[in-house]
């Protein structure tokens, strides 16, 4: 097997996205040791680091497939009690989730929208990889819309909803990423290749927007280069390591995620998009 390179996303200005759903949801559990399995336990929400205003805790995300979302928790919800316990801040649901096994029924008391305070009762499964909470959310699911990325070299689409009817690719990297520097050359000559077919590959990076041009110049890169300014299309994806390629349909679902580099999968990523663009857009 072919060794996969990775670079950690949590450097230079891109230590700002680390802060997202995907890490709070780990950190928040890192300390979970079930007493009987050996394995942690996870339930599978993000949560506002302090309480705010009002009783218990905000649900700032919930990953789809956890089981916080087969129990019904929706972000926004507030989070009151768990198990017998009151919820004052986020730290006492991760040491509810500590004290329980894989495979326990936790009882999640909340509110939502005013509304009367109801029971959810989550079955809490092993932790997951970072990696994989990320495909769990992301596949299958319509790609997130992108906020406050800015175009600096070739012709970036103003939206995802404008590369309806593409498949698109897109690659999360940073001019200090090893790897990153490697799959350049790829994505360009896939670009090349299917871009009369409909692919479209967009890169995204949360540098200076200067540094960027000026790499993907240097780079001759073959598609479009934008900055995520404000890491905010970059902590929705919940990408935490560098390269991060995004395979979107031509109906904006996204079908595949891809972290890190492995040299000895690149049939395999050309083969899934011949496949892709081989499809019929259908309406949503």
């Amino acid at each position: 097997m072919s060794p996969r390179w990775r670079t950690l996303a949590g450097r230079a200005s891109f230590a700002f996205a680390a802060v997202s759903w995907l890490s709070i949801a780990a950190s928040s559990e890192v300390h979970a040791q079930p007493v009987a399995t050996g394995e942690r336990a996870w339930l599978g929400l993000a949560m506002d680091k302090d309480g705010g205003s009002g009783a218990g805790v905000r649900v700032s995300h919930v990953v789809r497939g956890s089981p916080a979302d087969r129990a019904g928790l929706h972000e926004g919800d507030r989070v009151v009690r768990v198990g017998t316990t009151p919820v004052l801040h986020a730290a006492d649901v991760v040491r509810a989730v500590a004290q329980r096994a894989v495979g326990e029924t936790l009882d999640v008391a909340y509110a939502r929208a005013g509304a009367a305070v109801q029971t959810a009762h989550a079955v809490l499964a092993r932790f997951p990889s970072s990696d994989d909470m990320m495909r769990m959310d992301l596949v299958g699911a319509f790609a997130p819309e992108w906020k406050h990325v800015q175009g600096v070299s070739g012709t970036v689409p103003a939206s995802m909803a404008a590369l309806h009817g593409h498949v698109v690719v897109l690659d999360f990297w940073a001019t200090w990423c090893g790897p990153c520097r490697v799959v350049m050359p790829k994505l360009s000559a896939l670009q090349q290749r299917y871009g009369a077919q409909g692919l479209r590959v967009v890169g995204l990076s949360t540098e200076d927007a200067d540094d960027v041009a000026a790499f993907a110049q240097r780079m001759a890169v073959a598609y479009p280069i934008a900055v995520d300014t404000q890491s905010e299309t970059t902590r929705d994806y919940g990408v935490s390591s560098l390269p991060t390629l995004i395979v979107v349909d031509k109906r904006g679902v996204v079908r595949d995620v891809s972290v890190g580099y492995d040299p000895g999968e690149d049939a395999q990523l050309d083969a899934k998009l011949r496949a892709l663009l081989a499809e019929t857009a259908q309406a949503d």
